[in-house]
């Protein structure tokens, strides 16, 4: 392993634990040591993993090049700040930071030390969502629905950074316009964030999403489809699964059959089947791992030195949109 890259992790909660999983089993790095607050949950990942529990950032500093940071969102920005400093490659769990001007910190922070970040939006990395930016989508209505039960994970922050921000981010990827408007409805059920969002963005190109999200769902649900000038696509992040419907075959297909009816040649409406003129087909998705993937990308940013799939860009971008939509459900908030 002596071309391995020497990475660790820090935060041993459920995320960064799923982290040092995959970096253990990863021949292009070497897990050098894992760090939490809490020594415990530290030790116990180092001995799951076979690696070492460090007692503190400054001792860990040295013997690093990358980095996964794992912490609750409201430490990003003092976890990630020393790493930075010192020029090792950060992967940031989404959302980037708590608030757009921590993030813009951290964009900063990474430029002048020439750090590369690149941020945890793991959807970017489900084979579902990667089959169908491969279709070069040109977008005109965007539906997203992600909903789920109360996780008890991330309560430091709103549904809007725990959960849609995820969408955010998605949709950030396939409108590929500034924002024109925002509006936004939220409840607040358990605490002083919002459990429930429903936003309308619409783009400056016309595009229009509609983007729901909930933790206080009694299901899971994770679903985008996209309307586009040529093509229909719907995809299940949790299923990973995606269908694309061709416009000019299935409409020719059901013109046909319009005539047919105007000449009198189909005279029982019963026997026509119209998912049978749809022209339906499934996205060709591959069964790797979202984090593995995640990972591998993130290490041959490092190694390479080039551009990390989502960039600090890209994170700053999906909090600053982010916090324009509860600012948005702020001024309609339902009591």
């Amino acid at each position: 392993m002596a071309d391995a890259v020497p990475v660790a992790v820090i935060g041993c909660g459920r995320m960064g634990r799923l982290h040092a999983r995959v970096y253990s089993q990863m021949p292009t790095v070497n897990l050098v040591g894992v760090f939490d607050a809490n020594p415990e949950a530290a030790a116990e990942t180092a001995e799951q993993y076979k690696t070492v529990a460090f007692p503190s950032i400054d001792e860990l500093l040295p013997h690093v090049r990358a980095v996964t940071i794992a912490v609750p969102t409201t430490y990003h920005l003092p976890t990630a700040t020393p790493f930075l400093e010192r020029g090792v490659s950060c992967l940031i769990e989404k959302p980037l930071a708590k608030n757009s001007t921590e993030a813009n910190q951290i964009v900063a922070l990474a430029a002048r030390f020439k750090a590369m970040v690149q941020v945890g939006h793991i959807e970017r990395f489900n084979p579902a969502v990667r089959a169908m930016l491969e279709l070069d989508l040109v977008p005109g209505f965007m539906e997203v629905t992600r909903i789920s039960p109360l996780s008890f994970r991330s309560i430091d922050v709103g549904v809007v950074l725990d959960m849609m921000i995820h969408d955010i981010d998605i949709v950030l990827q396939l409108a590929r316009s500034p924002i024109k408007s925002i509006d936004a409805v939220g409840v607040n059920v358990i605490g002083d964030t919002e459990d429930i969002c429903n936003v309308r963005l619409r783009f400056v190109n016309g595009c229009v999403a509609d983007i729901t999200a909930s933790r206080l769902s009694m299901k899971t649900e994770r679903k985008l489809r996209v309307f586009g000038h040529e093509q229909y696509v719907s995809i299940d992040y949790q299923k990973r699964y995606g269908i694309a419907i061709r416009k000019a075959k299935s409409v020719q297909n059901i013109r046909d059959v319009l005539a047919q009816i105007r000449s009198g040649e189909i005279e029982d409406l019963s026997d026509i089947n119209y998912t049978e003129l749809v022209d339906v087909q499934e996205l060709k998705i591959d069964d790797e791992e979202p984090l593995r993937a995640e990972l591998d990308a993130f290490i041959a940013a490092h190694v390479n030195g080039t551009k990390p799939v989502v960039t600090a860009d890209d994170g700053l971008a999906a909090v600053d949109v982010a916090e324009q939509i509860v600012a948005a459900m702020t001024k309609s908030q339902v009591n």
